[in-house]
């Protein structure tokens, strides 16, 4: 009998214990937090390294890249896939990118998709693949960069601008426009990705004392607007129009948009404008009115480059990470932290500047996430910040959110 009751009381504290913990277990498993890391092909920036144009060592730089930042906690990577005018894949629009062959319009060898390997290696491990796109960049160096004859440079010259040592597709070609289309529409047609995600890269940054120049296309198509005002409707419309094609061909693509961290300063705007002293502005400068496209729901997600440590004199993290988290408009605000910065300066030599950032994220209202920049910084392990990540802040796992 006494046994009888020594069992009866175990199995109702192992119960009761059980039901206690049950929330808890669910409550991690419901966790949700936007945790990604920029991979860019671009100058071989992360991936693949300078020099392999071998698609099977390519693959496994790849493998390796992925599995680190599983490791990590990261659960979605924003591959580059289109840098200038060019392509991670196949395709009949543009030639494949000199960055994965070494010459431009020159196919892999062994041959294979480099962009269909990298979204099932990436979902095999339960991490989104957002396929990072530059609009209108198409040269990356004029004196430099190889050119492939089918290039888009090349059978449409009139449809491009030189500007410093780079050649920018003219935002306000309206066959520019459509071409861009196309090609967006390929890729959500025919690869299961997550998202088509756009960069700070719109208008060109300013270069002193040259004119961005568009003034021949102004002229054809101002329609007595100012010229910055037409500018900016040159953005609107390419993002409106991408928008309807990519939730058009497949409605749970996400599109999203990584700005430079600044909309406006309060001196231009004292409504909007964030406190911020002199720094270039998305609206201003770069042309991209990013509060429009998230008031009209044309952008399921923004994820603006807060590269600033606390106390900056021109943009401080803290001000821009609180007045983004009141500019949402009800879509998701995942916050780009620059790691590549380590130790540029006093600020950022300071080992608690990543985790001080990472905690305010988590406290700031709005806010679902970050992403790094970019993956080949965070494998060199900057100041054991990723081992903080492993073993701290990203330890317990987390789903990405879903579109609002």
């Amino acid at each position: 009998m006494k046994i009888t009751r020594f069992i009866s009381v175990f199995v109702h504290h192992t119960l009761l214990i059980a039901c206690c913990l049950l929330p808890g277990i669910s409550q991690a498993q419901d966790k949700t937090e936007f945790r990604g890391v920029w991979v860019a092909t671009v100058d071989n920036i992360d991936w693949p390294g300078r020099g392999n144009y071998n698609s099977d060592l390519q693959k496994e730089e790849f493998i390796k890249l992925l599995n680190y930042h599983q490791s990590l906690g990261i659960n979605a990577v924003i591959v580059q896939v289109r840098p200038v005018s060019d392509a991670f894949y196949p395709s009949e629009f543009e030639p494949w990118s000199e960055f994965l062959t070494g010459t431009q319009g020159k196919p892999p060898e062994p041959y294979y998709d480099p962009l269909a390997f990298m979204v099932e290696e990436t979902h095999k491990r339960g991490m989104e693949f957002h396929a990072w796109m530059n609009p209108y960049r198409a040269v990356f160096n004029i004196g430099r960069s190889s050119i492939a004859a089918n290039h888009i440079t090349r059978i449409h010259p009139e449809w491009f601008l030189t500007y410093g040592d780079k050649r920018y597709f003219d935002p306000g070609n309206k066959e520019a426009q459509q071409f861009l289309t196309r090609v967006v529409k390929d890729v959500v047609k025919r690869y299961a990705i997550d998202a088509i995600h756009f960069d700070d890269y719109f208008y060109p940054y300013k270069i002193p004392g040259r004119e961005f120049p568009d003034y021949k296309t102004y002229r054809q198509y101002g329609n007595g607007m100012s010229k910055d005002d037409w500018r900016r409707s040159n953005t609107d419309s390419i993002i409106s129009m991408l928008s309807c094609i990519i939730k058009k061909e497949n409605p749970k693509c996400q599109f999203g948009i990584s700005p430079f961290g600044v909309w406006r300063n309060e001196a231009k705007d004292s409504v909007h404008g964030s406190k911020t002293n002199g720094a270039q502005s998305n609206y201003d400068d770069l042309y991209a009115d990013i509060l429009l496209w998230l008031k009209k729901g044309w952008i399921d997600y923004v994820a603006p480059q807060l590269y600033w440590e606390f106390g900056h004199r021109v943009a401080p993290f803290e001000t821009l990470l609180n007045w983004w988290s009141k500019h949402t408009y009800g879509r998701n605000c995942y916050i780009g932290l620059g790691i590549y910065r380590a130790n540029s300066n006093a600020a950022r030599r300071d080992n608690t500047q990543l985790p001080r950032q990472i905690e305010a994220i988590r406290n700031t209202p709005n806010i679902q996430g970050m992403a790094f920049y970019s993956s080949s910084i965070l494998m060199k392990n900057p100041k054991g910040w990723s081992d903080s990540l492993r073993l701290n802040y990203f330890k317990e796992p987390a789903k990405t959110p879903a579109i609002k």
